[in-house]
């Protein structure tokens, strides 16, 4: 890590007096200095990973990766992105598509992206369209929540390498990050558990960063660029997927960071955040209306009852009635109505929900289709 460091310390940098604020469309070395963005491709563009953190739901953030890719890709054809958005399930829909075999709606169904990930796939087209054009190859590296629960409950040795992909258990997390998850844990309603919980969550970050790090060393073989469009906290000071890159071998990585730039907050950049950051003035997100279902839910054993249906709603237009109990939404198992609640809320518009219900003696599946934006008039 010392090395990477003092080998981007070697970019030029603009000689600028020292701002108490960073100036929109710059790079910036964390630490203040400002960089030569031409220098700083030409940089990147010989090294093996570049790690590109991302808020899932910011479209001036996948912007800035279009941005970055198409850069890099100018100056190094020879190109893989991997998808944290995605599991390895969904690669040969990944491969149809850049091959011009799918259209939009064939990839969004095929690679199960709405149950996969859940994110608006509106954010990443303009990607995804990029490396079709262009012929990059795509390649996913997540795995299903359902193996990373397996994993943290059953072992690593208990999984064939198979049934796990060939990844390897990951290697122990340092003590920051640590720190930084237990923060996060304690912060969620739901982050209960004690030690035992919290020892969980943290196992289950570790199975997620190990899988998307064995994702992008195994892309490293094919010797072009690999670029990773991941989650910010996933990156953040080295601790998540960059320390699991490290144990694997791969080290020659860079971790790249868009930061939003507040007109009323001058802070320096935290040292060590990243390799370098971009400065952006994010768009204001247009504010829609929170999707919802329209029931009022009550537990039970089974899952969820449906305690009544809301004139008007998504769950009336779907044809739920009250006494239904929703067993599972989207494949996933409901306990209580905050899991429901919770998938609703990930819910992107113009989409459908299936959702296995239980009415009476019988069993039925029901898809609870959301409005789009155009239908909400948003």
């Amino acid at each position: 890590m010392l090395a990477l460091l003092a080998c981007l310390l070697l970019v030029p940098a603009i000689p600028v007096r020292a701002e108490p604020c960073l100036v929109p469309g710059q790079w910036y070395q964390p630490g203040g200095e400002r960089l030569n963005g031409v220098a700083l491709f030409a940089e990147l563009a010989g090294r093996d990973v570049v790690l590109l953190g991302e808020q899932h739901d910011s479209m001036d953030h996948h912007r800035w990766q279009l941005h970055v890719l198409a850069g890099l890709h100018a100056l190094r054809p020879k190109m893989v992105i991997g998808l944290e958005m995605l599991p390895r399930e969904a690669q040969p829909a990944l491969e149809a598509w850049v091959a011009g075999e799918l259209d939009e709606a064939e990839f969004l169904a095929a690679s199960d992206w709405h149950a996969a990930w859940g994110f608006d796939p509106e954010l990443y087209m303009p990607i995804l369209h990029f490396a079709r054009l262009n012929r990059v190859p795509l390649k996913a590296i997540n795995v299903t929540p359902e193996l990373r629960g397996r994993l943290v409950e059953e072992g690593w040795e208990a999984l064939p390498e198979a049934e796990r992909f060939g990844i390897s258990a990951p290697v122990e997390a340092l003590p920051e990050y640590r720190q930084r998850l237990a923060d996060i844990h304690a912060q969620h309603a739901d982050g209960g558990g004690g030690e035992e919980g919290l020892e969980r969550f943290i196992a289950a970050q570790l199975v997620w960063d190990r899988a998307m790090a064995a994702g992008l060393a195994e892309a490293t073989a094919e010797g072009g660029l690999v670029v990773a469009l991941i989650g910010q906290g996933h990156l953040q000071f080295g601790l998540g997927v960059p320390h699991q890159l490290d144990d694997l071998g791969i080290d020659d990585h860079v971790t790249l960071l868009p930061w939003p730039v507040e007109e009323a907050e001058c802070e320096p950049l935290p040292d060590g955040l990243a390799q370098a950051v971009f400065a952006l003035t994010e768009t204001p997100a247009p504010v829609l209306p929170p999707v919802s279902l329209g029931v009022f839910l009550a537990p039970d054993e089974r899952g969820v009852t449906v305690h009544s249906v809301m004139q008007g709603s998504v769950a009336e237009a779907a044809g739920l009635e009250e006494g239904d109990v929703l067993m599972r939404a989207a494949g996933e198992r409901l306990l209580k109505p905050a899991d429901l609640t919770r998938l609703v809320r990930r819910q992107p518009p113009g989409t459908l929900l299936p959702l296995e219900v239980r009415r009476g003696d019988e069993q039925r599946e029901i898809l609870a289709r959301f409005p789009s934006r155009e239908d909400t008039g948003h």
